[in-house]
């Protein structure tokens, strides 16, 4: 794939993936128009998302780090470990829809369109080396969301839910545009690393300018990985959308985020790494206290687990918090293993909604293991992953964060940490308990498919193995800063 001779011509070799996702994103659509059964669909899309991963992978062994389109779009180890996340999530959330849309009778082809568009943006924001290309990329992730929020049309949950989601979604893009046109204004231009040379250069430590934009960023960076207090869509927006929506949201968009702060604050604002960081700190710790002390009193799991992904923006913030390759390493390696608990729990959710059972209450859970033990002990796993108990990977993800921390000289922010998991304990600890040790109100029938015990099967698996093994995937993710 050269250049096709042309001069001036942009390299499309780095940003073939995307290209490779948008195009099956369109091909979704015209197949959609010829085929009643939609599951065709679906496995089309998950062919493409593989096709994607593994250009991915060659195209950086064959050109290593790269840019294009005027040092705009950046094909790095980063951006690729994040991307690696959004492929897994992908795949996964297709796996689980599958049946789910069924259920909801929803025979929606351009469901599966709009996951790849969503992800697509994601992709995107991960590559970003210039602020213009960051919003770009968070507008595409964002509108596509927006829409799967609310694409059960009949469902008013749903509807509300996507409004509550869109016009607060609004304030994060507007936050974020006012950001990057203060720091336009300041330095005269938006490339990322031509922002922290002229802040260097310049001597702009203290500017008052910089420093408001500083937080302009962290209010919309904020709003899409739902730290407190930007966090107040997430609950109704989970609790509302379709809950296979809701696990591709709760892992996308928030990994998205993350990604796109490590490259803002730590390469873009790195020197004035002690006024970020007196801005971040709080975020966390009020994150991980409200996300666990509120989801004490949720009985729908659905909202429980979305006070809980705030909570978890928390944890994985006090690796970016440290301000070094290991610390955002740490971060990247809970982003990684909080992919699949994550999915794994609500796909269990999925697998109890059928007629007259939505599979959202916790009363729905009682007495599970004596009629599906199988489906309970798969739950039991996920939920002490999420707790962060060994020898699952949750808690490898939150030992190495903490270490990192520790290590940085942020030690009573890690024993705030810690006094807060053992908070979580008690609502992830209690749906165990509902389910066995409670006796079962009435017999409930699992909606199951072949490809929803692949992505359950695929995430127990990485769970316990990267809880026994985790120098893989924190060896990647080290490779992933270096390269």
């Amino acid at each position: 794939m050269d250049s096709f001779n042309i001069p001036n011509f942009p390299d499309l070799r780095p940003i073939a993936p995307e290209l490779v996702v948008i195009g099956s994103a369109l091909i979704l659509i015209l197949i959609d128009l010829f085929v009643k059964r939609k599951e065709i669909v679906a496995y089309t899309g998950i062919i493409g998302t593989i096709l994607a991963l593994f250009i991915s992978i060659k195209v950086y062994a064959m050109i290593g780090p790269t840019s294009t389109f005027g040092g705009m779009f950046i094909l790095d180890g980063y951006s690729n470990f994040f991307k690696l996340i959004f492929y897994i999530n992908l795949i996964l959330t297709i796996c689980i829809s599958i049946k789910y849309l069924r259920i909801e009778k929803a025979s929606l082809g351009e469901y599966y369109a709009l996951l790849l568009l969503a992800t697509s943006g994601m992709m995107i924001m991960a590559s970003a080396k210039d602020l213009m290309i960051l919003y770009l990329g968070l507008e595409l992730m964002s509108l596509s969301t927006y829409i799967l929020v609310g694409i059960l049309r009949n469902n008013l949950r749903s509807n509300e839910a996507a409004i509550k989601y869109f016009l607060l979604g609004g304030f994060s893009s507007a936050f974020l545009l006012y950001g990057a046109s203060l720091i336009y204004g300041l330095t005269g231009t938006t490339d990322i690393a031509a922002i922290a040379s002229y802040i260097n250069v310049n001597g702009l430590a203290g500017n008052k300018i910089l420093l408001l934009s500083m937080v302009l960023f962290a209010v919309a960076l904020g709003f899409k990985i739902a730290t407190v207090p930007f966090h107040m869509w997430a609950p109704d927006a989970y609790e509302g959308a379709p809950t296979s929506i809701t696990a591709f949201m709760s892992v996308g968009p928030k990994a998205a985020g993350f990604a796109a702060i490590g490259r803002v604050f730590l390469i873009a604002f790195g020197s004035i790494k002690i006024e970020w960081s007196a801005v971040l700190i709080p975020l966390a710790v009020l994150s991980m206290g409200v996300g666990n002390i509120v989801a004490l009193s949720q009985t729908n799991i659905k909202r429980m687990l979305a006070y809980s992904s705030i909570a978890h923006a928390g944890y994985a913030l006090l690796g970016v918090i440290v301000g070094t390759g290991e610390g955002l390493s740490s971060m990247m390696n809970y982003m990684f293993i909080y992919a699949f608990m994550n999915i794994g729990a609500f796909a269990v959710v999925i697998m109890l909604r059928s007629e007259g059972i939505s599979g959202e209450d916790l009363s729905d859970y009682e007495g599970l293991s004596k009629s599906h033990p199988l489906a309970s002990a798969l739950m039991l796993v996920f939920m002490l992953s999420l707790t962060g108990i060994p020898p699952t990977a949750g808690f490898i993800a939150k030992f190495y964060v903490f270490m990192e921390a520790i290590k940085a000289g942020y030690v009573s922010l890690v024993v705030i940490a810690v006094i807060f998991s053992v908070v979580s304990a008690f609502f992830y600890l209690r749906v165990i308990m509902y389910m066995y040790m409670r006796e079962p109100k009435e017999e409930v029938v699992l909606s199951s498919s072949i490809p929803m015990g692949i992505a359950l099967a695929v995430s127990t698996f990485i769970i316990f193995a990267l809880g026994v093994f985790p120098s893989y995937i924190l060896n990647l993710a080290r490779f992933s800063i270096l390269g």
